[in-house]
């Protein structure tokens, strides 16, 4: 319904930012680290979703698509709901987070507010699941056969594995991923020079 409000920030508060657009004060549920990039009275832009309930209808709004993407995918992991996501996305940058989830990094998906151990385990269980089964080898080649292909280990591929979890296609990957110096880069950074090619481009 909304794809993105572009407006002035009129109010924040934890978990919480309202846009302004056109005398309209639309209230976005939120993560810190939106809330972060938002200063009152000044020109902010959120991309949206609607959460429709029976018994109400929430907004939610991210300062970047990476974000957005991302909690669609935690709000698909069962047992995962709006309010959890937000929390498991206050806690760390998007980047940051894809990257824990490939790594199956416990710890710091269990450091966001409210998130146990078996939530943590279900997130980087399902949607690890997820990549195994939906995207092509990042190493190099296609798996034969048809076979779901198999993300091997390696820098390059838990890469292009993060930026998957980031709702990047395999082509998109590849450009950003092109040039990048993946032999001498720790794998932070080379996400993070790949996430910026992919912003200018």
């Amino acid at each position: 319904m909304f794809y993105y409000l572009s407006g002035t920030v009129a109010h924040t508060a934890p978990y919480l930012a309202v846009i302004d657009c056109a005398g309209v004060g639309y209230a976005c549920r939120t993560t810190s680290y939106t809330l972060s990039g938002l200063k009152k009275g000044e020109k902010g832009k959120l991309y949206t979703y609607l959460n429709v309930r029976e018994d109400a209808m929430e907004l939610y709004g991210f300062g970047t698509q990476e974000e957005l993407n991302l909690f669609e995918q935690l709000i698909g992991v069962s047992g995962v709901g709006p309010k959890a996501a937000l929390s498991i996305l206050s806690a760390s940058t998007p980047a940051n987070l894809a990257l824990s989830i490939i790594t199956g990094d416990e710890k710091a998906l269990t450091c966001a507010q409210g998130i146990g151990k078996k939530i943590a385990q279900r997130v980087i269980l399902e949607l690890k699941d997820k990549l195994a089964k939906g995207q092509a080898d990042f190493g190099g080649g296609a798996a034969s056969g048809g076979a779901p292909a198999v993300i091997p280990a390696g820098k390059l591929s838990e890469a292009g594995a993060a930026l998957a979890v980031l709702g990047y296609s395999q082509g998109e990957i590849n450009v950003a991923l092109k040039g990048v110096d993946i032999d001498s880069l720790p794998l932070e950074e080379i996400i993070r020079q790949a996430l910026k090619k992919m912003v200018k481009g």
